[in-house]
């Protein structure tokens, strides 16, 4: 019998027994934004150490953090075999609106083969998968075909504010030969996907100061600066039309896309009338000589994410506005760096300031963009696996947002990073009637056991970068 049947067979047995498991996990409130709730966090922490425990894992320890605890657990025993770092999170996001819920966020219900509760995709869900395809293996083999390190941390849907200062503390505790994260999403139903690169994340607040206060435009009109005007023009010298940023020395370090990748984006065989019709508009728009996964997934962006001053009531308020302001973000890709990208932002920002008015720039979050070779073998490891249980090839892809903590391990631990999700686009992660498709839940098991086992095949010479 092979090692997947058995799997198989496993897995199909303890079905029942694993989704009332699941289910006592999710039914933990375990909210890191909101306060009242830090009780819950500490619970949901001991309800991991305890699940660590009873899969055969070693050495758990609940570490406290200035915010919430991170909780780790290893086994240590397959010698000369690689060792995988699993990263996930236990934290969830607030359910708010409740009355938009067809059942209640932590009173987990399965419906139309979905499990419907807050974290049951991100992440509780994909983290539950990888401790059950670890006590399977320990329970049919009495050991692993890799050594293992769990970091389970309570506060990624806060932006991880404790977890790098924790990294750069336990560099040895945490040393292993490949990071492997379940906290992304397949292609679609049915399409497993590898994701090996995450676009990077810089923004600013541009605030724009004119006359001491707002002035009547029949007094004043034509002889002092409009503040909106003028931030108009600086956001106007950002890109020109057809979205080619114009900040001088922007794409000096954008790695160019390989021809490899262009053609496996191709083979995707993508639809952009199906997202022209998805989003509502008649035209995409992007930098020209690029498709459109090329845009949102290797190259970099500088969007306008919001603009304010002046009157905007109901009717005319006939007046030179004092004050205006935007924000603006960019994606950022490999070997961008966001200290290097704000820096020219200001110097750009100064050069096409126009007369009459004062700027003041404000920095907010940064994150580094992060990618694994998508024929590392690690990544290629994952595809396997994802294969062997899906029976149709596996899409590899980068991802247009940000993690900025994966970079951070990238960076701190000097590992690939191999980010194998199952959960879908669809699933309501941080909105009401968040669910996790169950069909993935169940191959997913199969896939994380049979990666184990893939990975035990590549010695540490070839996970090395």
């Amino acid at each position: 019998m092979s090692q997947l049947t058995i799997l198989d067979n496993y897995f199909a047995e303890k079905r029942e027994k694993h989704l009332e498991e699941l289910k006592k996990f999710l039914s933990i409130p375990s909210i890191s934004s909101l306060s009242e709730h830090k009780a819950d966090m500490q619970k949901g922490a001991e309800w991991l150490s305890d699940s660590f425990k009873q899969a055969g894992l070693e050495n758990i320890v609940i570490d406290e953090t200035k915010g919430h605890p991170v909780v780790y657990a290893d086994w240590l025993h397959a010698e000369d075999k690689p060792t995988v770092l699993i990263y996930g999170h236990y934290d969830v996001q607030p359910v708010d609106p409740l009355n938009l819920w067809e059942s209640e966020p932590f009173n987990p219900e399965v419906r139309d083969n979905k499990l419907y509760a807050r974290g049951a995709s991100d992440d509780k869900g994909q983290v539950f998968m990888h401790v059950k395809a670890v006590e399977a293996l320990l329970e049919l083999e009495g050991s692993l075909p890799v050594n293992v390190k769990f970091l389970i941390e309570g506060e990624e849907e806060v932006g991880s504010p404790n977890l790098e200062e924790y990294i750069e503390s336990n560099k040895d505790k945490l040393a292993a030969d490949v990071i492997v994260i379940s906290d992304t999403g397949m292609q679609g139903p049915g399409q497993p996907a590898v994701c090996y690169g995450l676009r990077g994340l810089c923004g600013v607040q541009i605030d724009v100061k004119g006359a001491k206060g707002d002035l009547h435009s029949g007094l004043y009109g034509g002889g002092v600066q409009n503040s909106i005007h003028a931030l108009v023009s600086i956001l106007e010298s950002f890109r020109d039309e057809e979205g080619t940023i114009e900040v001088e020395g922007f794409y000096d370090n954008v790695r160019p896309l390989m021809e490899e990748e262009r053609e496996a984006y191709a083979a995707l065989g993508f639809n952009e009338d199906e997202l022209k019709q998805e989003v509502g508009v008649t035209e995409l728009f992007g930098e020209k000589g690029y498709t459109h996964l090329e845009r949102v997934w290797a190259r970099p962006t500088l969007e306008i994410n919001g603009i304010f001053g002046g009157f905007s009531g109901e009717g005319i308020k006939t007046v030179l506005p004092s004050e205006a302001g935007a924000k603006i973000t960019c994606r950022l890709v490999p070997d961008q760096d966001p200290e290097e990208i704000v820096t020219k932002l200001k110097a750009h920002i100064e050069k096409h300031k126009p007369a009459g008015v004062t700027v003041k720039v404000t920095e907010f979050d940064k994150g580094k963009p992060f990618i694994t070779p998508f024929d590392h073998p690690a990544i290629q490891a994952a595809g396997r696996s994802y294969e062997k249980i899906y029976a149709v090839p596996t899409a590899y892809t980068r991802g247009g947002g940000s993690i900025p903590i994966v970079a951070a391990f990238d960076e701190i631990l000097e590992l690939p990073v191999v980010l194998m999700g199952f959960g879908l686009s669809t699933e309501n992660f941080h909105a009401p009637n968040e669910h996790f498709h169950l069909e993935n839940f169940d191959k997913g098991l199969r896939v994380i056991g049979d990666y184990y086992n893939e990975l035990s095949s590549l010695s540490k010479e070839e996970l090395k970068k």
